[in-house]
């Protein structure tokens, strides 16, 4: 990297030295700024504001450690060499706190000056693109990229706000599959003050349990036959940090046990290992399942279960928000527009849209980003028509508000009994499972929807 040019303030109180640097600087294409002291140095760094400073340690009224804690109080991101003829070990020592990029001795030998205001550079622009990566990925998963109006959304999105500017250690998020707790486990850390600290996340159910052991706590070199050196595990890797513990129902119990020790206790163990590690990182865990029902069953602890869910997110499902499924359809359609080859896709079709709004969605905002890829392949069109629709998404219309209602028959067509069978299985799963208003919805009498029922194959027939 070649040298950059740029305001460079040179503080030393001997003349013959400023008139030295100032000369090699210029040559280096440095803007020269001169001071003889640390009152001059104060005053002309808070005029010039320079990117870069040069400081002698001893000058006649006082240290340029005070000039550096100066600096570095109104400028954290400048760089501040310090100059000195007697490097002692208090010197170095507060020059560092104070933030210092490096020592040069007296004499100044050019090229090693030249060498360390390269360097120095170089590490500013680093710093300065990590931190624009970051400020970029805060971005791509801050709350405000959960996309939704309805009341149901905004509940969830304002419990996970106020959760995550919280000190609270381990949160629990509930909501079926495709929901996006993923999205709300990242908008979590990155709202919370651990945000510039790492984010890890494992999969329970995608790991055997001898694997997630090792993930999570690490091992020590030989504590298994394949264990050639020690690796640190998520625990340890997450310092400072947030681990997002996906699909935490599929835990098998013994290590439920051992992760209920480390969030008790504040410590681990690496496998293999002999001493306790300290625990600094928020757990976030995610399920499916109704956790609490599964512990009642004894299939999760119910101890972790209340440990985990001091804080519990439920997400909704998409088939509960209404509206929402037209704004996420509009997001992936604009999303698909990007490398889409034709015209872009303007929207929904009016029947597209009613089938939107009444289906199911049980693989939720994951299935309808799909069914949009899916549609911005074959579409020929500028809209998303129920032509390419997939089938058990054609089956069922209810009335969409849009001035539609309809049962569109799909393309390979369909089952008479299968449609009677979908509505009335909506009708009975929207009104609660009462059947007399499931018939009243279907126009029919009780005693017909709890025969089609039985026709369908579905026995044992209890109203709730």
């Amino acid at each position: 990297m070649s040298d950059i040019s740029g305001k460079i303030l040179v503080v030393d109180d001997d003349r013959f030295i400023r008139m030295a640097l100032g000369e090699a600087l210029r040559s280096w294409n440095y803007e020269v700024i001169e001071a003889d002291s640390v009152e001059s140095a104060k005053r002309i760094f808070a005029e010039e504001e320079p990117p870069i400073a040069l400081l002698d340690i001893d000058l006649p009224d006082g240290s340029g450690i005070d000039i550096l804690n100066s600096i570095k109080e109104s400028n954290p991101n400048t760089i501040a060499v310090m100059i000195t003829g007697n490097v002692d070990v208090e010197n170095s020592i507060a020059a560092l706190r104070g933030g210092a990029h490096d020592f040069i001795g007296k004499p100044v030998r050019l090229e090693e000056l030249r060498i360390t205001l390269r360097n120095a550079v170089e590490t500013r622009e680093l710093r300065r693109e990590v931190k624009q990566v970051r400020q970029e990925r805060s971005r791509s998963f801050s709350f405000s990229e959960i996309i939704g109006e309805s009341d149901a959304i905004k509940r969830a999105l304002e419990l996970a706000r106020r959760v995550a500017v919280s000190d609270v250690a381990s949160i629990l998020l509930n909501g079926e599959t495709g929901t996006g707790k993923d999205l709300f486990a990242r908008a979590i850390h990155f709202a919370s003050d651990r945000s510039e600290a790492p984010y890890l996340a494992i999969n329970c159910a995608a790991l055997p349990a001898t694997l997630i052991e090792s993930e999570l706590f690490g091992y020590e070199k030989g504590a298994f036959t394949d264990a050639k050196q020690r690796k640190e595990g998520l625990f340890e890797q997450a310092h400072g940090g947030t681990i997002f513990l996906d699909e935490i129902g599929e835990m098998e119990l013994p290590l439920q046990a051992k992760l209920l020790r480390v969030l008790e206790e504040g410590n681990f163990r690496r496998v293999g290992g002999l001493k306790d590690i300290s625990l600094n990182a928020r757990i976030v865990a995610a399920s499916n399942r109704d956790l609490k029902k599964e512990s009642e069953e004894g299939n999760f602890r119910l101890d972790l279960y209340f440990r985990l869910s001091v804080i519990q997110v439920d997400i909704p499902p998409l088939r509960d928000r209404g509206d929402d499924i037209l704004l996420l359809a509009k997001h992936y359609i604009d999303r698909v527009n990007v490398k889409r080859r034709g015209k872009p896709l303007t929207g929904l079709s009016p029947d597209v849209a009613a089938i939107f709004r009444n289906y199911r969605w049980s693989g939720n905002v994951r299935e309808l980003r799909n069914v949009i890829e899916r549609s911005s392949i074959l579409e020929d069109g500028e809209v998303v028509t129920a032509t390419h629709l997939p089938a058990d998404m054609l089956a069922i219309s209810a009335d969409s508000g849009y001035g539609t209602s309809a049962v569109i028959l799909p393309p390979n067509g369909i089952s008479l009994e299968t449609v009677e069978f979908e509505l009335a299985r909506q009708a009975i799963e929207r009104t609660g499972g009462n059947l007399t208003r499931a018939a009243k919805l279907l126009d029919i009498s009780r005693d017909q929807l709890r025969y089609k029922l039985r026709k369908a194959g579905i026995e044992n027939i209890t109203e709730e």
